[in-house]
């Protein structure tokens, strides 16, 4: 049976909360943000336990969204390049100065907070009509939520501070990092508990339920398993067996066509096991944060987003990611997640300057002399078109369309890898079942490379690849260095071999090409800085960490 997820229902919560969630503090260890829910008589039954977890799926994750999971999660992963924009972390500069490091870890930290909010005030103040059920629902989800943004921390900072109070946090003044194996392990907990109080189906449309936590727990034990500096099976055997069972009992399954996964049509789909939801209009709502902005930042142009909107011409494929496809026009993800002059979307309009509407024909904007060309592979991933594209659901700004948290072709590579050294027979099975989706070829036989080198293509532009190098350096640094610092990120043309329609093309760098291509990453560089301005109102993050204190009961 398939698990079809609609935010729908939901939504009604979102609307009064987000007001309030708009004006969270900028900076989460100078304060926490107050702005959740903490009066006493509003959890007195199912329906307001669930309301104040509904913001939990969108405004508190904004600020990633917006430009810093694409800055950090594509561009530092070597998945997306720029002439300007995202530079620093395109180049692997990024600094405590650097936008996307301190939106991202603000962001984190409200997520944190927000769910810390949502628990202690769920275990304080719920009514007698809550019932059990909704009661631990609701606590699971501020588990989940909390357990994927540590996640994250700890990803992209290493250790950094545990916080399950926000209210104390007020008169700390011994607030310090904890272990990166203390995270961990309290990811690993908040994820296990989701698993084990979330219901196999969901309550309501667009709510997790035990398989987004199952799915998210195998993920998290892949890349735990790791950390102690070789891979321990124990935590390899957990993943698998978590994977195997959303695999086995979720009702989820692939969506037969790729490029449909990212049309807001098929919001919450059967691939979809979980995923963040948004609300096209909530800017104009007064809701500022609750909609999806990322069109705005990766569109090419404001021809196909129907607004002044679509400033991404200057970004796009890395000619590595490039280079990944096994073949540009058989690969269905190559089409659906980076645009190559002429490819032809017949569900995104296209209004030139002066022109009249028609179906995009991604245009050729330069020419050499000879051929035409682009000198960008522009992002279509997250890219759904303009209002008439989409039941007029657009604004500048604000779509609709679902960010992925899990999908189900995420697990099938995670259990892939991690049953790969005890039945290969097996990984091949589940990579050969993604790649056959994709339109290419099956393997006779896979290897890490092999498995590495599909997420990448599977997941380009989901603000993933930087966290599968942060997963392969915690047991294989300097092979993360390599691959890292081999990665093609300069400039280079594109060239269709005819316009219209063409069948083939060639990317090729010019003999006069001096852009910098290869940006060397070692230890010094590859963790992102604690953003300066936390440094500065924290003092105590300089200090060496220390393990988590687990006898609170967290």
């Amino acid at each position: 049976m398939k698990k079809h997820i609609n935010i729908r229902n939901i939504l009604a919560g979102v609307a009064a909360l987000s007001l309030g969630l708009s004006g969270c503090s900028d900076e989460f260890l100078d304060r926490p943000p107050l702005d959740a829910i903490v009066d006493a008589n509003f959890y007195q039954n199912d329906d307001q336990i669930l309301a104040a977890s509904a913001p939990l799926y969108n405004i508190v994750w904004f600020a990633y969204n917006d430009k810093a999971s694409h800055g950090i999660g594509d561009a530092r992963g070597g998945i997306l390049t720029s002439g300007s924009y995202q530079l620093e972390n395109v180049r692997f500069n990024t600094t405590g100065e650097t936008p996307e490091n301190g939106a991202a870890w603000r962001a984190f930290y409200n997520v944190v907070a927000q769910s810390n909010s949502l628990i202690n005030n769920i275990e304080s103040f719920a009514g007698e009509e809550v019932t059990d059920r909704i009661k631990n629902h609701g606590l699971a989800e501020g588990r989940f939520m909390r357990g994927l943004a540590f996640s994250y921390l700890v990803q992209n900072w290493g250790p950094v501070p545990i916080i399950t109070n926000n209210t104390t946090l007020l008169q700390d003044t011994t607030l310090t990092r904890n272990t990166e194996e203390s995270v961990w392990q309290f990811i690993i907990k908040d994820i296990r508990f989701a698993a084990e109080n979330l219901p196999e189906s969901s309550v309501q449309t667009g709510r997790l339920n035990k398989w987004s936590a199952e799915g998210l727990l195998a993920k998290m034990y892949l890349t735990r398993a790791g950390v102690s500096g070789s891979r321990n099976q124990s935590d390899l055997d957990s993943a698998a067996y978590f994977a195997k069972r959303v695999i086995d009992n979720s009702g989820a399954s692939l969506m037969e066509n790729y490029e449909d996964l990212f049309k807001i049509a098929n919001n919450n789909n059967e691939e979809t096991l979980a995923a963040l939801q948004w609300t096209y209009n909530a800017g104009q709502a007064g809701a500022w944060g609750a909609q999806n902005s990322v069109q705005a930042f990766l569109a090419f142009g404001s021809e196909i987003t129907g607004f002044g909107d679509g400033w991404g011409g200057d970004i796009g494929a890395s000619k590595w990611m490039l280079d990944l496809y096994d073949d540009y026009t058989f690969d269905t993800r190559r089409k659906a997640t980076f645009m190559f002059p002429g490819d032809h979307y017949s569900y995104i309009t296209q209004v030139p300057a002066g022109g009249t509407a028609q179906e995009l024909r991604v245009p050729a904007r330069s020419n050499d002399g000879a051929r035409d060309y682009n000198g960008r592979a522009w992002v279509k991933k997250y890219v759904v078109g303009r209002p008439e594209d989409n039941d007029g659901k657009v604004v500048q700004q604000g779509t609709e369309i679902n960010t992925y948290i899990l999908r189900l072709s995420d697990v099938y590579l995670v259990y892939a890898e991690a049953i790969l050294s005890k039945d290969p027979s097996a990984a091949l099975t589940y990579v050969n079942m993604v790649r056959e989706r994709a339109g290419v070829s099956p393997l006779s036989s896979v290897s890490w490379e092999d498995i590495f080198e599909e997420r990448m293509r599977e997941f380009a532009m989901e603000g993933q690849a930087w966290y599968e190098f942060t997963r392969l350096h915690y047991y294989n640094p300097e092979l993360a260095y390599q691959i890292l610092s081999e990665q093609d990120r300069g400039t280079f043309r594109i060239y269709p071999d005819k316009l219209p329609d063409p069948t083939l093309w060639d990317v090729e760098i010019p003999s006069d090409d001096t852009s910098p291509r290869f940006f060397n990453v070692n230890e010094s560089n590859f963790l992102i800085p604690i953003p300066s301005s936390e440094l500065s109102r924290a003092p105590n993050l300089r200090k060496p960490p220390v393990p988590y204190d687990f006898s609170s009961g967290e």
